[in-house]
């Protein structure tokens, strides 16, 4: 047998195990091996390697398979360093990615990595046979998003074996940190959407509820962002370069996705799709474990691709290579980029076709195991009894209409029995009110890309007018005609023919036209002879055409499919995020819908893991909570947290908590310089905006708060600005979409002056301005727990809720925030008193956006101070004529202060006065932080897993048998 994987001479002296040459035989049995079970959770049984050949022969006299059906069973893994170390030796010979003669890092964090998969494989198994022998109702989460970061210390942690595995890998010569630093995050998402989706699994594993995760698995992500002199600059991903050990390809598990074709309609009626473009989305596994339980979920992700048969060998030999494989290439894009620029028709169609690719695989995966579960007791009308589709924002739609095709063209279900499946199963989450971001796509498009899918929405379209002229009735016409222009799935489409009879009798038409007539003879014979009388025929012609309602389109305006409206119609519930949020979403952006359904609309306020959020990511906070609070339960049952506030005074707290806080923000410092190059000071507050950069975040508000802070210092003296100013580095990070110009060139912007203020001797360590480039869960992961203070400054009434907000709390920063989002619950939580708030509130806001349209708006001269100071060129040559131009005027794209930054700049400077002033009394701050930090206990994802459970899915936890 060939040498060992590892170089002995290179690690003899780092580690004191060396024996690692193993016969074929002795590999095979030394797997099992590896993880033995434990019967009782906690007795371990110790692999000794010296006694190493005596129990391999044991095991080679034992039915391997017997063994392995009772461990499932009855056992949990426990396994100690002894035999952690035997598995990754292992993996680093038999399971390579590397060449064999060093273990070095990389090859390190893959052989742990797929050490611990093995055990999550095992448990996946358990859950999956379990799960499938009960037959219980089980939730199902799709989402265009699931933003994991890196997955090893997560898995260990929640399997309970982080000393196991730093201990190993002390002794095989590598730290258990350097280790986990050499993984990257999963490219699969990018903002607050996919964070939630990933806590949203956590939390479904560790309460022990039967569901699965559904997405796409993107090859490039979203985008890698470099920061360079001309500010973001995006490059592709390689998160997959080196393969993913997490994933566990599932070749046999694949669904055939069609595009285009015609629908044909046999003898009988019956309708079928045929023709057109066919690919097959494959599912690759990542097994998701809950924490101190057995139970691990899965997050099924599809990629696309085409069988052999359509390369076209006779074109590749000819030298047409790109004919070739043409087809190869068109499916696997589909996954190639998160979210792929749709300002062309190809981009849009890409997108639809991703949008597709997951609802329809999803779904295919889904009825499938319906199906082998229901054997031959199948019963469709038991569907929603068994599976529960959670739509996260509007971007699954379209599982609406595939869901009924499927059951109609496939199953051979009637419209009436397929249409109440669907809305019994499917229901659907709202993360915005931002019109741009409620989808709406042009019908031709979907009409071309899936031809039978538009005949299903114009049949849920039909049912919906039906309910709606039920609802309102046909007197008056004007006020149906409003709530068919708003309610409708189909905007700006044609009424079908019936309706349109029914809406406009012949007799009415007749009576119109006749009126008409009489008008028409009247005025040949009275001409007006005066500007009066000519004034009162033309007031009595336009009210007689007022009376006439047309419901005909606007021929100068799209026809296009409203996605959150089909959520609407097609679902049984509809949530808001946060409470304002929800409110919002009832009283204005589906009111008709909720004046018609008030059962369906709900409120579930978003939630992150404790877990990875404190417990992980912060372990010098961790241990100060179990200490103070008595117990470790924190973790799982985060009411525990409130107990903190009886010691919110405690001298001896505080000064752990400060303890605490220095020692991350020692870890930026290190982090910052590593990235950046700057090098701040760990003595100054750490003030941090850290999210998507978009205008309605207002990451502008920040910058310029933060310019003015800078022109006030350099008209000081040394002595005055040391006086007067607390030292700050403001940190931000963010990705600016790729073709979202305005949000560019606030990143382009914020660096601009970062790169004076940072470099301006006067300054110093008084301030320093700091963009992290990429930003992911692993830079929140050091940058939220060593945070002082946190941006969530949105114009009221637009964020949805956010989940850093809720993060940062949890760590003990204390916010500085509008009344928006989830920020409205967290200041009722840890006390308005330890809360900055500032800043327009939501009702005000429709009223402000009309003042500033009638030219009332005054802007604050400490406004007009700031502009003028950046346009006089103190940050470079850089003109930000535009970027300033978008604060100025009362109407016009891209103009108008749309987002009310200037309206909120002298609350917004006003406010952060105040926090300078909080901060220099440390006692008062470290109060203020642990306030934060107990008031967070109502932001776990388990306590809004729960809700969803029981008001939306109506599934319960199924706890697996030891």
């Amino acid at each position: 047998m060939a040498s060992s994987s590892f170089s002995v001479t290179n690690y003899a002296s780092k580690s004191n195990i060396t024996d690692f040459n193993f016969s074929n035989q002795q590999s095979k049995n030394l797997l099992l091996l590896n993880f033995k079970f434990s019967r009782n959770r906690r007795n371990l049984l110790v692999t000794k390697v010296a006694s190493r050949n005596q129990q391999l022969q044991k095991l080679s006299d034992q039915s391997v398979e017997q063994e392995t059906t009772d461990t499932l069973d009855n056992a949990i893994l426990v396994p100690d360093s002894e035999s952690v170390i035997s598995s990754i030796k292992y993996h680093a010979e038999f399971t390579p990615l590397f060449s064999p003669e060093k273990f070095e890092l990389p090859k390190a964090f893959y052989a742990t990595a797929e050490s611990v998969r093995d055990m999550l494989i095992t448990n996946w198994n358990s859950t999956y046979k379990f799960h499938e022998k009960m037959n219980v109702k089980q939730a199902y989460y799709l989402s265009m998003e699931f933003l994991q970061g890196r997955a090893l210390l997560n898995a260990i942690g929640n399997l309970e074996l982080s000393g196991a595995y730093a201990e190993a890998l002390r002794k095989l010569g590598h730290d258990l940190e350097d280790v986990a630093r050499q993984e990257q995050d999963a490219a699969l998402g990018n903002g607050g959407l996919g964070r939630l989706a990933s806590c949203f699994l956590d939390s479904l594993a560790t309460l022990n509820y039967p569901a699965w995760g559904y997405g796409l698995r993107y090859k490039y992500g979203l985008f890698k962002q470099l920061i360079t002199k001309d500010g973001q600059e995006e490059a592709a991903e390689s998160w997959l370069e080196m393969g993913n050990p997490w994933e566990i390809p599932r070749n046999d598990v694949s669904y055939p996705i069609k595009f285009y074709g015609e629908v044909a309609t046999g003898p009988d009626g019956h309708k079928k799709w045929v023709g057109g473009e066919n690919i097959l989305a494959v599912a690759y596994d990542v097994p998701i474990p809950g924490y101190k339980t057995k139970t691990t979920i899965n997050l099924r992700l599809w990629s696309t691709k085409v069988g052999p048969e359509y390369f076209d060998l006779k074109a590749f030999n000819s030298g047409d290579h790109a004919k070739a494989y043409e087809a190869l290439k068109k499916a696997e894009k589909i996954c190639y980029i998160l979210y792929p620029g749709d300002e062309s028709h190809e981009g849009k169609t890409l997108r639809l076709k991703q949008q597709y690719t997951l609802c329809s695989a999803s779904l295919q995966d889904i009825i499938s195991r319906f199906e082998r579960r229901s054997g031959d007791t199948l019963n469709w009308d038991e569907f929603p009894e068994k599976v529960a589709v959670q739509m996260n924002d509007t971007h699954p739609t379209l599982c609406i209409p595939e869901l009924l095709r499927i059951l109609m063209d496939i199953k051979g279900l009637r419209w009436k029995e397929a249409w109440g499946i669907t809305q019994r199963t499917v229901a659907y989450t709202n993360h915005t009110v931002l019109p741009e971001a409620l989808e709406k796509w042009s019908l031709n498009l979907l009409q071309e890309l899936l031809p039978r899918h538009v005949e299903i929405i114009r049949m849920i379209d039909n049912e919906l007018i039906d309910t709606i002229i039920g609802e309102y009735g046909i007197e008056d016409l004007e006020l149906l005609n409003e709530k068919l222009k708003q309610m409708r799935v189909l905007e700006n489409v044609e009424l079908p023919a019936s309706i349109l009879k029914l809406l406009l009798q012949p007799d009415e038409i007749a009576a119109v036209d006749s009126v008409e007539e009489d008008k028409e003879e009247s005025e040949e014979v009275t001409e007006p002879t005066n500007e009066d009388d000519e004034l009162k025929v033309k007031v009595e012609k336009d009210a007689e055409v007022s009376k006439r309602v047309s419901f005909d389109p606007d021929p100068k305006s799209q026809k296009m499919v409203r996605m959150a409206n089909l959520c609407v119609v097609g679902g049984h519930a509809v949530n808001g995020v946060a409470e304002i949020h929800s409110e919002i979403v009832k009283n204005e952006v589906f009111n008709d819908f909720y004046k018609l359904w008030p059962e369906k609309f709900q409120n579930k306020t978003n939630g992150v893991t404790p877990r990875r959020w404190i417990s992980f990511c912060n372990p010098e906070l961790s241990k100060i909570i179990t200490k103070w609070t008595g117990t470790e339960e924190w973790v799982l049952n985060t009411e525990k947290l409130v107990e903190l506030r009886k010691f919110a005074d405690n001298e001896e707290l505080q000064l752990e908590w400060r303890k605490a806080k220095r020692i991350n923000k020692e870890k930026i410092v290190w982090f910052l310089k590593e990235k950046t190059g700057y090098l701040v000071s760990p003595d100054a507050m750490f003030d941090v905006q850290v999210k998507r950069i978009h205008e309605y975040k207002r990451q502008l508000l920040n910058i310029l708060g933060i310019v003015y802070r800078y022109k006030k210092m350099k008209e000081l003296n040394a002595d005055e600005r040391k006086n007067k100013f607390v030292p700050r580095v403001c940190i931000f990070g963010g990705k600016a979409f790729a073709t979202y110009v305005q949000a560019k060139r606030i990143v382009k912007f914020i660096t601009d002056v970062g790169a004076t203020v940072n470099n301006d001797p006067d300054i110093g360590d008084l301030l320093k301005v700091v963009f992290v480039p990429d930003y992911n869960v692993t830079v929140a992961e050091v940058l939220i727990p060593g945070s002082d203070l946190s941006e969530h400054i949105s114009t009221a009434g637009m964020e949805a809720s956010g989940t850093s907000n809720m993060k940062f709390a949890m760590n003990g920063c204390i916010q500085i925030g509008t009344l928006d989002g989830a920020n409205v619950e967290i200041r009722q939580e840890v006390g308005e008193e330890n809360f900055f708030l500032f800043g327009a509130e939501a009702h005000e806001i429709s009223g402000l956006r009309k003042e500033r349209a009638k030219g009332k708006f005054v802007p604050d001269p400490r406004f007009e101070e700031v502009k003028k100071y950046v346009r006089s060129g103190v940050f470079g040559p850089y003109n930000y004529n535009d970027l300033m131009g978008s604060l100025e005027g009362n109407e016009g794209y891209g103009r108008a202060d749309y987002f009310l930054v200037g309206k909120d700049f002298p609350a917004y400077i006003e406010c952060q006065e105040q926090v300078d002033k909080a901060y220099r009394d440390q006692m008062k701050w470290t109060k203020m932080s642990i306030l934060n930090t107990a008031g967070s206990y109502k932001f776990s994802s388990d306590r809004t897993i729960h809700q969803y459970a029981h008001d939306i899915w109506m599934i319960e936890p199924l706890v697996l048998p030891n």
